[in-house]
C-alpha cells in the first residue's frame, strides 16, 4: 500500500473548485509520508482538477450516477477503472458529493479496487462500504462541508487557509482582454434554471456599457449564440476562445465578473476577484454562493423556485432573476471602484450591502 489518497469528486468545475481547501488538506497531511493526492473527476470537472494545487494526477470517469447527462453503465469502463485504482494502491479515498448526491456507488468501486479506508458523507446506511460515515452539519457552505469531513477522514487543514486558489502562473490572455479596466459578464450556466435568461443579460450588458464600463463576455464552446446575443456588439465576445486556465486569467484581470451560480463564479472567487451573483434560489446561497471574495448577491431568495434543484426553471418568466439593469450596475460600481486603475487600495470594510462569504 503506498502513502498517496485519492479525493473523489464526480460533479462540474464548480464543484471541484469548491473542494480544493479540502484537496489541499489532504496534501498537507500525507506529504510527510511521501504521498501524493490525486483527483477522480468527471469529463465536466477535470479542467478544474487540473488547475488546483497540490494535485499530481487526475483520473477521469463518466460515471453514471452523476451529472446532468449521465451516460449507460458500460460494465468494461467500470471494471478498467476499478483496475486503474486497483494498481495504484491507494491508502485511502475521500469521496466528496453534494447534500442531495450519494457516494455509495463510488464507495463500492474503491472497496473493489482495495482501497481500505473510504469516507464520505452519507445519509444512507452504507454496510461495510465506508470507514467514516460522516455526517454533514447543517448551515455549512459547501467549502466548510468539504473541510469538515477530510477533518473527520483524518486529514489536518489546508496549509494556506480556506480561500479557493488555482495553480499559478496562469496564460497570458493580453490578446483578448481591453487594455484598460474591465468587467466580464457570463451569462451561461450549466444547469439552465441558475441562468439569467438572455435578453436580461444582454439587458445588463447595455447597461453597464452605457455607464461607461468596458465589457466582456464569457462563454464556451457551445455558448456562442447566447454570447454573440448578449454582447450585441456592445462587449468583447470571449465565447468559445478560451479553455478553463484561460477564462480564469481573463477573469483575474477583471475587475468584477457578473455571472449566475454556476462553475466561473467560483473561478472567479478562486482567482479573487469580486462576484454579482445572480442568484436563482433552487439551492441554497448559504451553500452554494461564490466563497471569500467581495460578493453582492442578486436575485429573489424566497421565489416559489426556492429549494427546488430544478434544472430548468419551473416558474415562468424566470422571476427570481428579474434583477433590475441598474440594480446590476450599482452593485458593480460598488464592488468594482476599489480595484479600479489609480483608486486606493481595496477597503478592510466592505459596504454592507457587500458581503464575503468567508
Amino acid at each position: 500500500m503506498s502513502a498517496d489518497v485519492l479525493a473523489v469528486r464526480l460533479d462540474s468545475d464548480g464543484d471541484v473548485l469548491l473542494t480544493g481547501p479540502a484537496v489541499r488538506a489532504m496534501a498537507r497531511t500525507v506529504a510527510p509520508r511521501g504521498g501524493r493526492v490525486d483527483v477522480l473527476a468527471s469529463p465536466a470537472g477535470r479542467a478544474a482538477a487540473g488547475l488546483l494545487p497540490d494535485v499530481r494526477e487526475v483520473l477521469v470517469f463518466d460515471a453514471p450516477w452523476s451529472g446532468y447527462r449521465p451516460p449507460p453503465v458500460d460494465r468494461a469502463r467500470v471494471l478498467d477503472l476499478v483496475a486503474t485504482l486497483a494498481a495504484r494502491r491507494y491508502a485511502s479515498a475521500v469521496v466528496f458529493t453534494s447534500f442531495h448526491q450519494s457516494p455509495l456507488p463510488a464507495a463500492m468501486l474503491l472497496r473493489l479496487a482495495g482501497v481500505e479506508h473510504v469516507a464520505a458523507v452519507s445519509e444512507d446506511y452504507p454496510g461495510s462500504l465506508l470507514d467514516v460515515r460522516h455526517a454533514r452539519p447543517d448551515g455549512l457552505h459547501e467549502v466548510e462541508a468539504a473541510l469538515d469531513l477530510v477533518r473527520a477522514a483524518g486529514f489536518g487543514a489546508p496549509p494556506d487557509g480556506d480561500r479557493l486558489r488555482v495553480r499559478r502562473p496562469l496564460p497570458d490572455v493580453s490578446d483578448l482582454v481591453p487594455a484598460g479596466p474591465y468587467v466580464v459578464v457570463h451569462p451561461g450556466a450549466s444547469v439552465p434554471a441558475r441562468a439569467p435568461a438572455p435578453d436580461h443579460a444582454r439587458d445588463v450588458v447595455a447597461a453597464l456599457a452605457a455607464s461607461g464600463r468596458e465589457v466582456v463576455v464569457s462563454g464556451g464552446p457551445g455558448e456562442t449564440d447566447l454570447a454573440a446575443h448578449v454582447a450585441a456588439g456592445r462587449a468583447r465576445d470571449l465565447s468559445g476562445r478560451t479553455d478553463l486556465a484561460r477564462l480564469a486569467a481573463v477573469l483575474a484581470g477583471a475587475r468584477c465578473v457578473v455571472v449566475g451560480n454556476t462553475g466561473p463564479a467560483h473561478l472567479a472567487a478562486a482567482v479573487g476577484t469580486p462576484v454579482v451573483s445572480l442568484f436563482a434560489p433552487v439551492v441554497p446561497a448559504e451553500r452554494w454562493a461564490p466563497w471569500g471574495v467581495p460578493t453582492v448577491l442578486l436575485g429573489d431568495q424566497e421565489a416559489a423556485c426556492r429549494g427546488t434543484r430544478a434544472r430548468l426553471c419551473p416558474v415562468p418568466g424566470h422571476p427570481c432573476l428579474g434583477v433590475d439593469p441598474a440594480d446590476v450596475v450599482a452593485a458593480v460600481d460598488r464592488l468594482a471602484a476599489p480595484y479600479d486603475v489609480g483608486t486606493p487600495a481595496p477597503r478592510t470594510s466592505l459596504p454592507r450591502t457587500v458581503g464575503v462569504t468567508r
